[in-house]
C-alpha cells in the first residue's frame, strides 16, 4: 500500500461528511424552531403589547396646556396678563449627551450658570420624555440663530408659550401675587396629569389662592410622527379648558393713591367696602416687581430683595403683626356701654397717671399733665389712656379677650389670600398655656390701651373699622368680586360670607362710639382734627400709637435720640361717610411716631381720592 493511498479513506470521509450534514441540518432546524418560537411569541403571545409599542413609535400624545385666566381690577384694568414668549426646550431622552449639547449650544444661545443649575434641578424632578425649558423669553436673534442650527441639536426645539405678565408691577403685588416655576414640593401635591405642559403655578396672593380656577384643564393632541419624530398629521385632539378670568374688587385709582401716600414710608394700607366686605385697596410698602419671579429670579436680585432691611418681600398688610395701640379704644368703649361698666356721661378723673392699690408703679397717660374730667366721648376724641386703664381694670382681661375677638382681632378674617396670620388677643388661659405664668393685674391695664401682648394685622384693623361702620355687622373681607367663563363671557358674582354679628345690642353704644370717632377728626379737641379741615364730607376715625420699647418711669428721652427703627408705629382706623359708610380704612406706618400726624393725613388723602367722583350722602350742610 502506497503512502498516498494510506491518506485517503473514502468511507471514513463519507461518514464524516454525513455527520456534518446531519449536525448542520439539526442546527438549522433548531434555529428555525427558535425563530418560529420567537415569531409566535411576538405575533401571538405579546401581539397586543408590541402592536402598542409600534403604534406609540408612530403616534404621540402631546399635552396642550390651558390658557391661564386673566385678572382684572374692579375698574377694568388688566392686572395679570398672558404674553407671547418663545422658549428653548429639550426632551432629555432624545438629546443624547445633554452636557455636550449644552456646551455646544453656548455658541448660539447664552445659557448661564443659574439656568444650568435650574435645568439640572428640573431634570431630577421630571421624566426624561417630558419637555423641559432650557431658557425662556428668547430674543428674536436667539430664535433665528438657533433655528438655523437646529439640525445639530436633536431633542431641542423652540416652543411658543404664553408667559405671565403683571402690567402694574409692584403696585398690586401684595394682592395679586405672582406665578413661578413648579417646585419639587408642589409636584407632590398637584395633579401631574392636569399640569402636563404647564411649567408655572401660583406662588402668592390671588394667583395662589385661586390656582384651581385660574389654571383650567389640560387638553391633548394625538399626532402621527415619522422616524425622526416630526409631526406628520393630527389624528385626534381635545381642546384644553381655559382658566376662569377673575375680576377683583381692587380699585386701581385708590390702590395707586395708597401706594403714593406711603412713598418713602414703610407700612400698609387696607381699604374695605363695609356693606359687602370687598377689599378696594391692599397695599404693603415697600414692594417688589413680581415679573422678576415669573421665569426664575436671579440669585443676585433675590439676595438683594431678601436682605434689604425694609423687607420688600414681606406682605405687611397680611402678615405684619403690630400692637394696635389706641385704635382699640372705640371697641373698648362700646363694650363698656354694653356691659354696663360705664354710661355715656360717666366721668373719670385723669391726673396723667393711674396706680393700682398697693403698687408704686404709675401707668401714665400720653398727656403727661392729664386730661382732667373725661367722659366716654372725650376719652375717644382725646384718646385718654387713664380712662381705658380704669375701664380695662373693671372689664378684666378675659372679657376684653371675648369682646375684641368678636371684632375680628386675634383670629383670621377669612380673606381669600393664603397665609393670613391671626394676631393675638391675650387671656389668662393663653398666658398659662403659652408662657406657663399667671396673669398679672398690671398687664390688664397695658392691654386696655392696645399694648402688652396684643398684636394685630393691618387687615384686621381695617376689618375693625368696617365692623364699626356697619354697627356690628361682620362680613369676611374678599378680593374677588366676579368669576368669568372666557369661553362664553358669562360672569358669576362672589357671594360674601357673613359671620355672626358682634354682641353689642344697645343702639346707644353704637351712637356714642361713632360720635366719639367723629370727634377725633372733626371735633374741637380731637387728636386728628387738623387732618379733616376743609373736608366736604363727614367721617370718623381713631388714631393710635404703638410703643416699641419701654422707657423707665423716671427717665425722659427725646424723639431725636431714638433710632428710627425703635420709634413708635403710627396707626389710624377710619370710615366715611359718617352715615351709610362706603369706605373703611386700616393704616399702619412703621416708626411713624404719631397716628395723628402720620397715619391720619393718609386717610384724608384716600377719602378725597375716593370721593372725587362720588357724592357722599351726608356732606356737612
Amino acid at each position: 500500500m502506497s503512502f498516498g493511498r494510506r491518506l485517503r479513506e473514502p468511507s471514513r470521509e463519507a461518514q464524516l461528511f454525513a455527520r456534518r450534514i446531519v449536525i448542520a441540518a439539526l442546527g438549522m432546524v433548531v434555529l428555525i424552531a427558535l425563530l418560529l418560537s420567537r415569531l409566535v411569541y411576538l405575533q401571538l403571545v405579546h401581539h397586543d403589547h408590541f402592536t402598542t409599542l409600534a403604534q406609540e413609535n408612530r403616534l404621540k400624545v402631546l399635552p396642550i396646556a390651558p390658557t391661564r385666566g386673566l385678572i382684572y381690577s374692579s375698574d377694568g384694568v388688566l392686572l395679570a396678563d398672558n404674553r407671547a414668549s418663545f422658549s428653548l426646550e429639550v426632551v432629555p431622552e432624545k438629546a443624547g449627551d445633554l452636557s455636550a449639547a449644552l456646551a455646544q449650544l453656548q455658541a448660539y444661545v447664552s445659557v448661564g450658570p443659574e439656568l444650568l443649575a435650574r435645568l439640572k434641578s428640573e431634570l431630577r424632578q421630571r421624566r426624561r420624555f417630558d419637555s423641559i425649558a432650557v431658557k425662556d423669553n428668547l430674543t428674536a436673534q436667539e430664535v433665528a440663530v438657533f433655528s438655523a442650527n437646529r439640525h445639530s441639536f436633536p431633542g431641542f426645539g423652540i416652543a411658543g408659550r404664553l408667559a405671565r405678565y403683571y402690567p402694574l408691577g409692584a403696585q398690586t403685588v401684595s394682592a395679586v401675587g405672582y406665578v413661578g416655576r413648579i417646585s419639587e414640593e408642589e409636584l407632590k401635591r398637584i395633579d401631574i396629569s392636569n399640569y402636563s405642559g404647564t411649567m408655572h403655578i401660583g406662588k402668592e396672593g390671588v394667583e395662589r389662592f385661586y390656582e384651581a380656577q385660574l389654571h383650567g384643564e389640560v387638553g391633548y393632541q394625538q399626532v402621527e410622527v415619522n422616524a425622526q419624530g416630526r409631526i406628520l398629521r393630527v389624528v385626534e385632539s381635545q381642546a384644553p379648558v381655559p382658566g376662569r378670568n377673575l375680576y377683583l374688587s381692587i380699585d386701581t385709582r385708590l390702590q395707586d393713591a395708597a401706594l403714593k401716600t406711603l412713598n418713602g414710608l414703610t407700612g400698609a394700607i387696607v381699604a374695605i367696602e363695609p356693606a359687602t366686605g370687598s377689599v378696594l385697596a391692599f397695599v404693603s410698602n415697600p414692594a417688589f416687581d413680581p415679573n422678576d419671579f415669573v421665569n426664575g429670579i436671579s440669585a443676585a436680585l433675590y439676595k438683594t430683595l431678601r436682605d434689604a432691611p425694609e423687607r420688600p418681600m414681606f406682605n405687611r398688610a397680611l402678615l405684619g403683626l403690630y400692637p394696635p395701640g389706641s385704635t382699640i379704644k372705640p371697641v373698648m368703649a362700646a363694650g363698656a356701654l354694653e356691659y354696663g361698666l360705664r354710661e355715656r356721661g360717666t366721668p373719670t378723673w385723669c391726673p396723667g397717671w393711674l396706680q393700682l392699690p398697693g403698687v408704686t408703679h404709675k401707668y401714665r397717660c400720653w398727656q403727661k399733665s392729664g386730661h382732667g374730667t373725661v367722659d366716654l366721648l372725650r376719652s375717644i376724641a382725646e384718646s385718654c389712656d387713664v380712662y381705658y386703664y380704669s375701664l380695662a381694670r373693671d372689664m378684666g382681661i378675659d372679657r376684653m379677650h371675648n369682646l375684641l375677638s368678636e371684632f375680628g382681632m386675634g383670629r383670621t378674617t377669612g380673606i381669600d389670600l393664603p397665609g393670613e396670620l391671626a394676631g393675638l388677643v391675650p387671656s389668662r388661659e393663653w398666658k398659662r398655656r403659652a408662657r406657663k405664668l399667671p396673669w398679672f393685674p398690671g398687664e390688664t391695664l397695658i392691654n386696655g390701651i392696645g399694648q402688652g401682648f396684643m398684636l394685630t394685622t393691618p387687615l384686621q384693623l381695617a376689618q375693625v373699622a368696617a365692623i364699626l361702620a356697619n354697627r356690628g355687622r361682620v362680613l369676611e373681607p374678599h378680593l374677588v368680586r366676579e368669576f368669568e367663563n372666557p369661553q362664553n363671557g358669562r360672569r358669576s358674582a362672589f357671594t360674601p360670607v357673613e359671620r355672626p354679628a358682634v354682641s353689642i345690642t344697645k343702639p346707644e353704644a353704637w351712637v356714642a362710639v361713632v360720635e366719639g370717632m367723629h370727634e377725633v377728626v372733626q371735633g374741637a379737641r380731637g387728636t386728628a382734627r387738623a387732618t379733616a379741615l376743609g373736608a366736604t364730607y363727614q367721617y370718623a376715625g381713631k388714631t393710635g400709637t404703638a410703643q416699641l420699647f419701654t422707657i423707665a418711669q423716671d427717665k425722659r428721652i427725646k424723639v431725636q435720640d431714638i433710632t428710627q427703627r425703635l420709634r413708635d408705629h403710627a396707626l389710624f382706623i377710619s370710615f366715611a361717610p359718617l352715615e351709610r359708610p362706603e369706605l373703611a380704612l386700616g393704616i399702619i406706618v412703621e416708626n411713624g411716631e404719631s397716628g395723628s400726624h402720620t397715619a391720619a393725613p393718609i386717610a384724608r388723602t384716600l377719602f378725597d381720592v375716593y370721593f372725587a367722583t362720588r357724592r357722599p350722602s351726608d356732606a356737612p350742610g
